[in-house]
């Protein structure tokens, strides 16, 4: 499909694998936080699941996106969706030290 012998593409596509395990991962700390912060950590744990599901399912396209650019000798940047990711993650993140730091402990 192209001829790119650093293979970007695939680094790029093992890139995003990354942040959806690392979004899976988070989800299982706030997942342990239920039992302390209640309702307010499972939404975060829906959060970091759906961001998690959404990269996992636009994958494909991606890679064929950025295997075609190559080929063709014309790239684009995904901007709209690497700034979304961006923001979900600081988002969440934010929301993760708001837990901690305000929300009282459930006994």
């Amino acid at each position: 499909m192209h001829n790119d012998p650093g293979l970007q593409p695939e680094r790029t596509d093992l890139a995003w694998r990354r942040t959806s395990f690392t979004l899976i991962t988070a989800a299982c700390i706030f997942l342990r936080w239920v039992p302390h912060h209640g309702w307010f950590a499972g939404t975060l744990v829906a959060a970091s699941l759906l961001v998690a599901l959404g990269i996992a399912l636009t994958q494909r396209r991606r890679y064929h996106h950025h295997a075609s650019g190559i080929g063709g000798a014309v790239m684009t940047a995904n901007i709209r969706g690497t700034a979304a990711i961006a923001g979900s993650v600081v988002v969440l993140a934010g929301l993760g030290i708001y837990t901690v730091l305000y929300l009282p402990l459930q006994r």
